[in-house]
């Protein structure tokens, strides 16, 4: 069909097989494809850094599609450059069941994705988390083994969720050269032009964020070439202003809000093909077309190659391909195996808060993969190590992030800082402003990055700044997301051996919700393996066959306890059930849970959150101790006592139903 493909037509097999792709499943998003297929089709042949036949090549450049909805436009650029995976195939399944072309780029279906996106402004929050790691990698292993690029296409939509502004305050106070929005500026929303909602200047916005900015006309194939080599010169993040048109290509609907969200029909279809001069049947690349596609696909293997020299040649080859794998180091937990056998001697009283510093202290040395942070709270959170350098510009070789409160912000980028690899992140924050991070640490569930979310001042016992601050309801809205492991350790031995289990998971986030207050500890004999890997265990045996079974997390084991001696001195036999982690129970054997939950007992949990969840535990018949409601302002100590977070009201409730 063409002897000599023009940049043109390159573009528009984008653009076709984005419509094909739509109009097959009658559903999707062609305009957005349509728009930026000029700037993608000069990124991916004269810019981009990738080998299509090696997509996971530790140096390629990162390609991130933050208008995730114009998922089309990643599936179409994968199959043009020879992906594997990204056959015809899966581009005619787009959307449909079983296909790796979903409705929107999901990481893990298909190579090439490198980030889950779809809810605006988190594709553009993840891709500050790609460049930290990257140069905070090439500070610890070199250029020569660690120098590429994140490129991002951004639409309207993403610069406008409020995560944006956390995203791009952050790269531009890091410098993060190395970082390119394109931004997709086409005025256009779901509902019609950009101006009935919104009138920012985002050239203003980004620069006064510490970007380098340009405006270029999105068509203009000799602009954009321009604007992007000028990118890759800048010593700050850099955003590209490309104007396009939605839709671009399309007969009688280029420029319509209506190309956003749905199949442009038959007769639009037929119109455009004709105008563009297409002549081939749907999902088809002319011979010579394909061809020129496929060379750029395979352009990038000289730089892998070249770069797999110099990796197989490094002092550092072995050290990095473990850090990007995900391996820890060998003997990561001789340190923290240790402290457990001293804290079953020692036996410290201490908010879990600081448990939780203490087994950071024993593990950071050992996994130089660590990197931490905290939303401006961090004497509050303990996630600092003593003496660890900042991670800042322009060397970025520290390992501890000053976020700021940008708790969505620091979310999303420790989950890009993940899915980059030789990372492992975590950050700390409030447990009541994981409401503020919840959107990324869903992402992160559903993408199975293992990133550790430190939740501070977990219930009503971080006392006098009252309900606003204190979280009644979010331990069952955290354990209602499915694959995160959600973690309330009762006492030092107990955090240790979250932490543990929670950098073993490489592919489950973790939350470890610690208390502000202090509690005593309730590991005092060596188990001599790490109980709660289970997520549940009997950590006192009644005397006798138990009449009693009482189940609590955190600061109320110690409650527990409590109640469970006095019980015993009444004579009603007791024991007591601690529950770190729900999600690690319920993947144990049905007979060991069986065991734990011991249904012949009466049944009684407590719990200074809500009652959801509890049921596994208890059943119908069982009694839950805990909050109906909000909390109020006090010291920790009368809040217990006037919710009614008490021994006392165990007692009262197990017997009630003895």
């Amino acid at each position: 069909m063409f002897s000599k493909p023009s940049p043109q037509m390159m573009a528009n097999a984008i653009r076709v097989l984005a419509m094909d792709g739509v109009e097959k499943a009658k559903s999707g998003h062609p305009g957005m494809p349509m728009g930026m297929a000029d700037v993608a089709t000069v990124l991916f042949s004269k810019f981009l850094k990738f080998d299509a036949a090696a997509p996971n090549w530790a140096d390629r450049d990162r390609f991130i599609l933050s208008a995730g909805h114009g998922s089309m436009l990643i599936y179409a650029l994968l199959h043009l450059t020879g992906y594997k995976q990204a056959t015809r195939e899966q581009l005619e399944n787009f959307r449909q069941w079983g296909s790796r072309t979903a409705g929107h780029p999901e990481y893990g279906h298909l190579e090439g994705v490198e980030v889950t996106t779809g809810p605006l402004g988190q594709g553009l929050a993840h891709s500050v988390g790609f460049a930290m790691a990257e140069r905070h990698l090439a500070s610890r292993f070199g250029d020569e083994l660690v120098d590429h690029r994140t490129w991002v296409i951004a639409g309207d939509g993403c610069l406008m969720e409020g995560i944006s502004q956390e995203a791009i305050a952050l790269a531009g106070r890091l410098k993060l050269n190395k970082l390119c929005v394109l931004w997709d500026d086409n005025a256009i929303t779901i509902d019609g032009s950009v101006a009935l909602s919104d009138a920012t200047d985002q050239l203003a916005r980004f620069k006064a964020s510490g970007w380098a900015v340009k405006a270029i006309d999105g068509h203009d194939h000799g602009q954009i070439k321009k604007a992007l080599a000028w990118a890759t010169k800048q010593d700050k993040p850099t955003l590209i202003a490309c104007k396009t048109k939605i839709g671009k290509g399309a007969a009688t609907m280029e420029g319509s809000h209506k190309t956003h969200g749905a199949a442009l029909g038959a007769t639009e279809i037929a119109a455009s093909r004709q105008a563009m001069g297409w002549t081939a049947e749907p999902f088809e690349i002319p011979a010579e077309l394909d061809k020129e596609w496929k060379k750029i696909g395979k352009a990038g293997a000289k730089h892998r190659k070249a770069w797999e020299a110099r990796l197989l040649n490094n002092e550092n080859r072995d050290e990095f391909t473990r850090a990007m794998a995900g391996d820890l180091p060998n003997g990561a937990f001789h340190a923290l195996e240790a402290k457990l056998k001293e804290l079953v001697v020692t036996k410290p009283a201490m908010a879990t808060r600081q448990s939780s510093g203490e087994a950071l202290a024993t593990v950071f040395d050992a996994i130089p993969e660590l990197v931490g942070g905290s939303a401006d709270l961090t004497g509050s959170n303990n996630t600092f190590v003593a003496n660890t350098q900042i991670m800042d510009a322009p060397t970025y070789h520290g390992r501890y992030v000053n976020y700021g409160i940008r708790e969505f912000g620091m979310a999303a980028a420790m989950n890009g800082m993940a899915l980059h690899g030789g990372v492992i992140p975590y950050g700390g924050t409030f447990m009541v402003f994981s409401d503020y991070s919840r959107p990324a640490i869903r992402l992160a569930a559903l993408m199975g990055t293992r990133v550790v979310h430190v939740l501070t001042h977990d219930s009503i016992g971080l006392g006098e700044d009252g309900p606003t601050h204190q979280p009644v309801e979010h331990l069952a809205a955290l354990r209602a997301i499915p694959n995160l492991m959600v973690f309330r350790p009762a006492d030092t031995v107990e955090a240790l051996e979250c932490w543990q289990v929670a950098l073993q998971h490489k592919t489950t986030p973790s939350a470890l919700c610690l208390s502000r207050q202090k509690t005593p500890a309730v590991r005092t004999t060596d188990a001599g393996e790490n109980l709660s890997r289970k997520g549940a265990y009997e950590l006192k045996a009644a005397n006798g066959a138990a009449k009693v079974s009482l189940f609590a997390t955190g600061t109320e084991v110690a409650i527990a306890l409590d109640a469970a001696a006095k019980l015993e001195a009444e004579g009603i036999a007791t024991r007591v059930v601690s529950v770190p982690s729900f999600e690690l129970f319920a993947q144990q054997p049905k007979a060991y849970q069986d065991a734990v939950i011991a249904r012949g007992t009466v049944r009684v949990a407590v719990e200074a959150g809500l009652e959801q969840g509890w049921m596994r535990f208890i059943g119908e018949e069982g009694a839950f101790v805990g909050m109906t409601g909000f909390g109020a302002s006090a010291p920790a100590e009368v809040l217990y006592e006037k919710f009614g977070i008490t021994a006392e009201a165990v007692i009262e409730a197990a017997k009630q139903r003895l």
